[in-house]
């Protein structure tokens, strides 16, 4: 930075320690987060942007607090918001690009030495070695007609105590806060803007990617990925309506559709006159959840087509047979826990459980027939996709029964097994939504195939979700799937390794005991991924997240599209 720009930047008003640092050089990147280069802070953030890497640390304390601070009135970019504990830059220097090391090292340097220079926190207190690199996401963001952030974000996670001692730099930070995850969730939907304006990078995190974290901060370090989240340009508010969907995250993307389509299953549900059925049927749909698969034709249409109200109808359908399904399947898998509450057979009985889920069969179609939206041609065809779906479904649930019985499952077998009894709902959802649009037939493959990608990565997610996570998190027993004996392809290959190695997985494996010792089942884990198991299914898992996002390039670059693959990525951190 020339003596010209800082006399610029001094006679506009700012701060002279502020201005100092705009001549820091950060690290340029491109859209894989490969370096090309150095550029001051001033021109890399002045104008349209340049794309660097930046990073922002997450601060927890043993309650599951976060610490968040409010950036001074001083700053150039984006003053007096809130953001994250730290979020700032590494710089073009030796120890913070760290090329030969591993992914994040570099940034997670320069988490220590900003943890220091705004907050006053001695790198002993949060070590190098306690910070885990967890993701990253690039996204673009205006502050005002001169300044604009356009980063590639390493986002860092690290554990601490409520005792640390934070010594704020006036300079940087005027306010600090330790808040709760609730309070959190308050604050970002609170559009009076009187707690303060949140930073536009750290409500992509705290609305994206956080909420699948928090609940199990513990084990975060292990979900760790390579992903580049792909957020788009936002801007800076409290009020996520002045953002249209292009420019909102996945959560908000499926909230904006949420009460058109739950109205429309509520109403479907309740139409029973017996009111034991028409509580059976609204159980699990009352337990909650995003409605992905309901909302997802919607999303689907509106990327290559047109959008209409009929889709609500539609996705209203594909949600109920989805919980049709699950009804049943708790009974098959003898399951008694779903989404966090007894199971329909566990509440009720196994014969109103049964007949629940059939009843929800026959008002999924009801909801089609009755809608006021589809031609005869349109009607036709989705009875067809759907009922073809549902068939899929349940010659995927008949392989997985009979993988119980095996001691030998072959991976494409497995593999198979999932396109039917998961992956086909997904497809059904992205055709269906296509076909609606009226979009071509080639248009309409791609977008099937697009759904089949993300299907079978989720189920893949899954299984590694429920291998890694806790059962306060999942809303059922914890290894559930290692305990029953399931051939998910995490088994299916740890089965192929030496015995000796696998020794505690083998013993608990389909043993039936629910109530195993969780320091047991954390060794059988480690078993698991000593052996490569996880990281094999992990490795499947983005090669279909790969796939996917390939279909995209297929299709014209909609802003709606975005959204879709944003969706993609957020496989990763887990949509139920």
């Amino acid at each position: 930075m020339d003596t010209e720009q800082v006399n610029t930047l001094l006679h506009e008003g700012y701060d002279s320690e502020q201005v100092s640092m705009m001549d820091e050089q950060v690290i340029l990147v491109d859209e894989n987060d490969q370096p090309l280069g150095s550029m001051s802070k001033v021109d890399a953030h002045r104008g349209a942007g340049v794309l660097h890497r930046a990073f922002s640390i997450l601060l927890f304390d043993e309650n599951n607090r976060l610490l968040l601070q409010k950036r001074a009135s001083h700053k150039i970019t984006f003053p007096s918001v809130w953001a994250n504990t730290v979020c700032s830059h590494p710089l073009f220097v030796d120890h913070e690009l760290m090329d030969g090391g591993a992914l994040g090292d570099g940034s997670k340097n320069a988490a220590i030495r900003k943890m220091y220079q705004e907050l006053g926190i001695d790198e002993g207190d949060v070590p190098f070695e306690q910070i885990h690199f967890i993701t990253r996401m690039l996204y673009k963001a205006r502050a005002d007609d001169i300044w604009v952030e356009h980063e590639l974000d390493h986002i860092l996670f690290a554990r601490t105590s409520s005792e640390l001692n934070v010594n704020a730099n006036p300079n940087e930070v005027s306010e600090i806060a330790w808040v709760t995850q609730d309070e959190l969730e308050q604050w970002l939907n609170d559009t009076s803007e009187k707690r303060g304006v949140i930073a536009p990078w750290f409500r992509l995190i705290a609305e994206n990617i956080l909420p699948e974290w928090w609940g199990n901060l513990d084990g975060l370090p292990t979900r760790a990925d390579t992903l580049i989240r792909s957020m788009g340009e936002v801007e800076m508010s409290n009020n996520p309506e002045v953002l249209d969907e292009s420019k909102m995250g996945v959560l908000n993307a499926l909230k904006t559709h949420k009460d058109a389509v739950e109205s429309r299953i509520v109403a479907a549900l309740s139409k029973s006159g017996n009111d034991v059925l028409a509580s059976a049927m609204m159980h699990l749909i009352a337990g909650g959840g995003k409605r992905m698969r309901a909302i997802l034709p919607w999303l689907v249409a509106d990327a290559v087509g047109d959008s209409n109200d009929g889709l609500y109808d539609l996705g209203a359908a594909i949600e109920i047979i989805h919980n049709f399904t699950l009804v049943h399947d708790d009974i098959m898998d003898n399951d008694s826990v779903r989404r966090g509450r007894p199971a329909v057979h566990v509440q009720f009985d196994h014969p109103t459980a049964i007949n629940a889920g059939d009843a929800m069969l026959a008002v999924a179609f009801e909801v089609l027939a009755e809608s006021e939206h589809f031609d005869n041609q349109h009607f036709r065809d989705l009875v067809r996709i759907i009922g073809s779906m549902v068939r899929h479904v349940s010659e995927g649930q008949q392989e997985d029964m009979s993988f119980e019985e095996r001691d030998y499952v072959s991976e494409d077998e497995y593999l198979h097994m999932i396109s039917g009894k998961t992956a086909a709902m997904f497809t059904t959802c992205a055709r269906t939504g296509a076909l609606l649009s009226g979009a071509d037939a080639e248009t309409i493959e791609i977008m099937a195939q697009w759904g089949e990608n993300v299907g079978l990565c989720f189920q893949l997610m899954d299984d590694l979700i429920d291998a890694t996570g806790d059962s306060e998190t999942l809303g059922k027993p914890a290894c559930s799937d290692i305990i029953e004996g399931k051939q998910t392809l995490i088994a299916i290959h740890a089965l192929q390794q030496p015995k000796e190695n696998l020794a505690n997985f083998v013993e608990i494996f389909g043993s039936g005991i629910e109530e195993t010792d969780r320091e047991v089942l954390d060794t059988v884990v480690d078993e698991l991924r000593d052996s490569g198991s996880i990281q094999y299914a992990y490795d499947k898992a983005m090669s279909y997240h790969a796939a996917a996002h390939a279909c995209l390039d297929k299709v014209p670059n909609r802003n709606s599209v975005q959204v879709l693959r944003d969706l993609t990525d957020f496989q990763m951190v887990r949509i139920s």
